[in-house]
C-alpha cells in the first residue's frame, strides 16, 4: 500500500499529522520556513535603517539570502542517508580546505579565512565545517553502542577539536567556538555521562587561565579585559560594547522608532550592522521589538527540536539536535556579547545580521533538517 493510500484510510490517525500537502511533496517544513520567513523579513529591515538606509545592501543581502533558500531547497531534497554516507568525505574535504587556507588562503583584516575562487570570489571553508562536523560526529555514533564508551568520546573530541584548533589558527574563535559547540551537541545528546561533562567542566575551568596567558591572541586576551571592565578604556577596545548597551538602554520599552535612533545613525557604534545589529533593533524598537525577536527565536529553535525527537534514527536524531542547538549557540553568544554578559567573539544574529557565507551555511543547515523531518518512514502499528 502506498503512503498517499495508507493517509487517506485513516484521516483520524497518521494523516492529521502527516498529510502529504504541497509542503511535503517538496520535503518542506511549511511551520519552520515560515519562521524563517518573518525572521529574513525582518532583518531587511532593521538592516536598512542600521545600513544608513542603503538600498545596495540591501539587495545583496537578498541575494544572499536567495543563494541560502536555494541550498535550503536543495539539501532538503536528499534523504538524510545520502547526508550519513557522504558525512566521512565531506568532513575530510572540509579539513584539506581549512590546511589550504593556512598556507595560501586570501587575508582581511588581520586574518586569513578566505579561500578566493577566480572568476567567482571568496568564501568561508570554516562555514562549512558548521555541517561537516556535527554530520561527522553523528555518523560516527550512529555506528555505535550508546551510551558513548570513553573510547568513543575520546574519538568524538578529535573529530571536533582537529577542525576547531586549525580555524582557531586562522584566528576565527568565533566560529571555532561555534564548530566545537555543535560537535559537543551531539556527545552529549548519544548520552554523555554526567560524571565525565562534570570532569569536563572542572578541566575547563583549570585551563582557562593557561589558555588566557599562553593560548589567546592578543586582541582575544584585549576581549576578555573588555568583557571584565569595558570602561577602563571607554574610547578603545571598550567603545563598541559602551555604545552597544546605551542603545539596547536607550530604546526603552517601544522604542524611538523605525529609522530613528540614533546610536548608529549618527555612527557612534561600530559593526551597526553586523555583529551589534541587535542593539539598533533594540534602539529602535525597544523591549517589545527585541521580544518579539525572541519570540520567533523560540518557536524555530522549539521546531528543530520536535523534528529532532520525531527523528527514526540515531543518525537523524543527533544531526538534528545539534544543528538545532548550534542555532541557539548563535542567538544565545551574539545577545550576551551585544549586551556585555559575554566577550565579543565575531558571532552574527542569526539572519538578522548582515553578513554572506554565515547565511547561506544556516539556511542550507535547516534544509537538512526538513530534509530529516519529511523524508520520515511511516511507522506500522
Amino acid at each position: 500500500m502506498s503512503q498517499r493510500e495508507y493517509l487517506r484510510q485513516m484521516p483520524g490517525q497518521t494523516g492529521a499529522t502527516l498529510s502529504p500537502g504541497l509542503a511535503m511533496r517538496l520535503h518542506l517544513d511549511a511551520p519552520l520556513l515560515a519562521g524563517l520567513f518573518v525572521l529574513m523579513l525582518g532583518g531587511l529591515a532593521v538592516l536598512y535603517s542600521a545600513g544608513g538606509e542603503s538600498l545596495e545592501m540591501v539587495i545583496r543581502q537578498c541575494v544572499r539570502f536567495s543563494a541560502g533558500l536555494t541550498a535550503l531547497f536543495l539539501l532538503a531534497q536528499i534523504p538524510p542517508r545520502s547526508y550519513r554516507f557522504w558525512a566521512p568525505f565531506l568532513y575530510c574535504g572540509g579539513l584539506g580546505l581549512l590546511v589550504l587556507v593556512l598556507i595560501a588562503g586570501t587575508e582581511a583584516k588581520g586574518a586569513q579565512r578566505w579561500l578566493g575562487i577566480p572568476g567567482i570570489g571568496r568564501f568561508q571553508p570554516a562555514e562549512a565545517m558548521k555541517l561537516a562536523v556535527p554530520a561527522m560526529v553523528a555518523w560516527y555514533f550512529s555506528e555505535r553502542t550508546l551510551p558513548p564508551k570513553l573510547l568513543d568520546v575520546l574519538v568524538a573530541l578529535a573529530l571536533l577539536g582537529v577542525p576547531a584548533a586549525l580555524i582557531g589558527m586562522q584566528p576565527d574563535l568565533g566560529t571555532a567556538i561555534l564548530i566545537a559547540a555543535s560537535g559537543l551537541v551531539v556527545l552529549f545528546m548519544a548520552g554523555l555521562s554526567w560524571r565525565l561533562i562534570a570532569v569536563a567542566v572542572l578541566l575547563v575551568v583549570t585551563a582557562a587561565p593557561l589558555m588566557y596567558f599562553f593560548v589567546m591572541h592578543d586582541y582575544q586576551r584585549n576581549r576578555v579585559d573588555t568583557f571584565l571592565n569595558p570602561e577602563a578604556d571607554p574610547r578603545g577596545t571598550g567603545w563598541n560594547i559602551i555604545q552597544s548597551k546605551t542603545a539596547i538602554g536607550s530604546g526603552g520599552v517601544d522604542g524611538k522608532g523605525w529609522l530613528d535612533g540614533t546610536q548608529s545613525r549618527l555612527d557612534f557604534l561600530p559593526e551597526s550592522s553586523t555583529d551589534f545589529i541587535l542593539a539598533v533593533l533594540s534602539e529602535e524598537f525597544g523591549l517589545v521589538g527585541v521580544s518579539f525577536l525572541l519570540m520567533i527565536y523560540l518557536v524555530i529553535v522549539g521546531r528543530g527540536f520536535f523534528i529532532s525527537w520525531q527523528a527514526q534514527e540515531t543518525f537523524s536524531r543527533l544531526l538534528a539536535s545539534s544543528l538545532t542547538m548550534t542555532f541557539f549557540i548563535y542567538i544565545f553568544v551574539n545577545i550576551g556579547m551585544v549586551s556585555g554578559l559575554l566577550p565579543v567573539v565575531g558571532v552574527p544574529l542569526p539572519l538578522i545580521s548582515y553578513g554572506g557565507t554565515s547565511i547561506v551555511t544556516l539556511l542550507a543547515s535547516f534544509g537538512m533538517l526538513m530534509s530529516i523531518h519529511t523524508h520520515r518512514r511511516l511507522m506500522s502499528y
